[in-house]
């Protein structure tokens, strides 16, 4: 087997300039998804350059679930004390619960610092470092790649709370109990779709589906109130371009309007099919199951044809 090969590059040859540049590549809806995904966080009222007072961070936010107050300040160096304070100083200004420093590189005092953080401050708030690398995989185009190098303790591994404390937030309970009724009603209606992993309180269900190069996302946006099938393509440009080559035929197939959404600064491409609908309604979860069966098994059967 031969295997491609990763290279790293240097992000300043890619951003030039940190707010001109960086923070307006990352405030762009497609590049701040793939920030939350990583983060298992759903965002809105996405802001750069938000100001409180004398005070301006780099992109300012709301959490949807948890209706916390975030902020995302970026530094395409190493961590340093001056920045550090500043974050300290931008998270009083704003009151923020989610307070992410996301950076090139990082020291061990300053992880160190950033755990002892999450360790001793309040459970409800969030301190994260994020590292941002770019790579290339042989000569494909560059991608960036965030990775967690701290967070809270119980990040990740519980659902998160709501921000009176205790109480789960609705929407992380709503989220929860639709996917796992989806799952039930696939199952006792017989449909051939792999939904074998256990449901999470997330705003997205993986579905796999006879390819590692690609998967059938189903999806809700509360917010915007649709729900959604789509294929999802990390890191393969040349596999989305093959699925456009077919698109008359793929659509005509599908019978569905589908959004192609080739996303050439993002590490992922998506095509996507949606339904305009309130998915909070639960007398209609049954009329949304169907439609996610219907799209995943079209899906499921249409665009494996185009998998090389």
């Amino acid at each position: 087997m031969k295997l491609s090969k990763i290279t790293k590059l240097n992000p300043r040859d890619i951003w030039k300039h940190e707010a001109l540049d960086f923070t307006k590549w990352l405030v762009k809806e497609e590049n701040i998804d793939n920030l939350c995904e990583v983060l298992d966080l759903n965002l809105e009222n996405i802001q750069a350059e938000g100001s409180a007072g004398r005070y301006n961070v780099d992109i300012v936010a709301d959490e949807v679930d948890s209706k916390c107050k975030v902020i995302i300040e970026n530094q395409l160096e190493s961590t340093d004390h001056k920045h550090l304070g500043q974050l300290l100083t931008y998270a009083s200004a704003f009151d923020a619960s989610i307070i992410i420093w996301l950076v090139t590189d990082y020291t061990e005092e300053h992880r160190q610092a950033i755990d002892w953080f999450n360790r001793n401050i309040s459970e409800d708030i969030s301190f994260f470092l994020i590292q941002i690398e770019v790579i290339k995989i042989d000569n494909s185009q560059p991608a960036p790649v965030f990775k967690i190098i701290s967070e809270p303790n119980s990040w990740g591994k519980n659902i998160k709370k709501s921000s009176s404390g205790n109480a789960l937030s609705d929407l992380k309970l709503m989220q929860n109990d639709f996917w796992t009724e989806l799952k039930s009603y696939v199952s006792k209606n017989e449909f051939n779709l792999n939904l074998g992993r256990t449901p999470r309180a997330k705003n997205w269900y993986s579905i796999s589906f006879g390819t590692s190069k690609c998967h059938i996302g189903l999806t809700m946006n509360t917010s915007k109130n649709y729900i959604g099938c789509e294929i999802y393509i990390r890191n393969d440009m040349d596999l989305f371009e093959n699925f456009y080559k077919n698109k008359e035929v793929i659509e005509t197939n599908i019978k569905s309007d589908l959004e192609w959404m080739d996303l050439p600064n993002a590490t992922a491409s998506r095509i996507i099919s949606k339904l305009h609908c309130n998915p909070k309604d639960k007398n209609k979860w049954d009329e949304y199951f169907k439609w996610y069966s219907s799209e995943a098994t079209k899906f499921s059967n249409e665009f494996i044809k185009y998998v090389k």
